[in-house]
């Protein structure tokens, strides 16, 4: 069954306009037909669709579904943007895909990359949270400063992953607590300076390490991602 990003169902009983044109122009769905549609809030619906046209599509709901977490605690990624753009865009779906709370791009000494739209990101990010059955959509906030980011409160659990050698700095598998809220800072190709780490640090953020492997910055961003999933699975 298809299904429809609906953020405002419960205002309007009638798919947003580009919802409605992949419904109707692309599906070619009709009265009668039965979609499933999420609010990305936790929840799913049944529902019927009762009017359609090339601009409009109208529903009634049938069933509300609310769905359980997939994963215990919360997880938080702020990375520096890659140079190309579609390196940015292929990590916020596959993340999205395996199971994030939020993404925040960083503005760091040596980006690449100082400007991201989210507007694309986002979409991407809906569309993996319909391809993934997930009734969530993480958190996509504006591009930040790395020092207005890391003096940010954050309560749960924060680490900064780089190259730099530190004595008995640790695995990130080793450090995380299932259950907690947990914050991960990805450099950018150049790694965080030297300065950036050590605010991060005396901002109580941990040094950690995602391996033995240098990483490119997405896929940094990615072991991270599913080295918290497998921490937290049920």
């Amino acid at each position: 069954m298809h299904v429809f990003y609906t953020p405002n169902i419960d205002q309007s009983k009638e798919l947003p306009e580009e919802e409605s044109q992949h419904c109707t122009r692309v599906l070619r769905l009709n009265a009668g037909d039965k979609i499933m549609l999420t609010d990305g809030k936790g929840q799913f619906y049944k529902a019927t669709i009762t009017a359609a046209n090339n601009k409009r599509c109208l529903f009634e709901v049938d069933e509300t579904i609310y769905q359980d977490p997939l994963w215990e605690g919360k997880l938080y990624i702020a990375m520096a943007p890659t140079k190309n753009m579609d390196r940015n865009e292929w990590f916020a779906e596959k993340a999205t895909e395996i199971g994030l709370d939020g993404l925040t791009f960083l503005n760091c000494r040596f980006s690449e990359r100082k400007v991201i739209k989210n507007e694309r990101i986002d979409k991407i990010i809906v569309s993996a949270v319909k391809q993934s059955l997930k009734a969530r959509v993480p958190l996509l906030r504006e591009m930040t400063n790395f020092k207005t980011f890391v003096k940010e409160e954050f309560k749960g659990q924060k680490f900064i992953a780089h190259c730099y050698e530190e004595a008995n700095k640790p695995f990130l598998k080793d450090v995380i607590t299932p259950g907690e809220e947990v914050l991960i800072l990805i450099g950018p190709e150049g790694d965080f300076s030297e300065e950036e780490v050590k605010l991060a640090n005396e901002h109580g953020f941990k040094s950690i390490s995602l391996g033995n492997s240098r990483l490119r910055t997405e896929t940094a961003a990615l072991v991270a991602c599913h080295t918290f999933n497998l921490t937290n699975a049920h």
